[in-house]
């Protein structure tokens, strides 16, 4: 009878730790927004570009299309595009000579490389960007682009501007060989 109850007590008890656990472990792995919800209207709010290829690739896929996988080179000038505009206050700076598409593509040594770029501002959030981009026929040739395989994606921010948060999004074919 002894070793019968002992039994009994310590599978409850091995699966009360166990249920413990697994809360324990799904508390800590939820804490907070998922990725593409998090607000980038602050100075540290950094874009989870694996999170973006993710759905840009989904929604690529739905329409019969490769997916797209982060490039740091890429994210670096999508950062160098957003900081620009955060710091002018405005999307026109993506405008000036020394940010075009075709000028930031040759700084990485890729001056031929078919790229495309989405700018825009006042989305806090990469779903409410990635919604309004899909919504935007020029945006959305953007995430489109037929022979893309990367993305390079960033944000910034300028508290003082009416639309606080600047996006970069930039898309191109793959890396030619040497």
């Amino acid at each position: 009878m002894t070793a019968r109850l002992f039994s009994s007590t310590a599978r409850l008890t091995f699966a009360a730790l166990t249920a413990l656990l697994l809360v324990a472990c799904q508390s800590e792995r939820f804490q907070g927004p998922p990725p593409f919800y998090q607000d980038m209207a602050s100075a540290d709010g950094l874009v989870d570009a694996a999170t973006a290829a993710q759905m840009i690739s989904q929604y690529r896929s739905n329409n019969g299309l490769p997916g797209v996988v982060p490039d740091p080179q890429l994210t670096a000038i999508a950062k160098s595009q957003a900081d620009a505009m955060a710091a002018a206050g405005s999307v026109n700076a993506s405008l000036q000579p020394n940010q075009q598409l075709a000028t930031r593509m040759a700084s990485i040594g890729e001056p031929k490389t078919a790229a495309a770029e989405n700018v825009s501002a006042g989305y806090r959030t990469f779903a409410e960007a990635f919604s309004g981009w899909r919504e935007s026929p020029k945006h959305n040739d953007v995430l489109l682009m037929k022979d893309a395989t990367r993305l390079g994606i960033a944000t910034a921010y300028a508290p003082n501007a009416k639309h606080k948060v600047f996006w970069s999004l930039v898309m191109a074919a793959p890396r030619p060989r040497p």
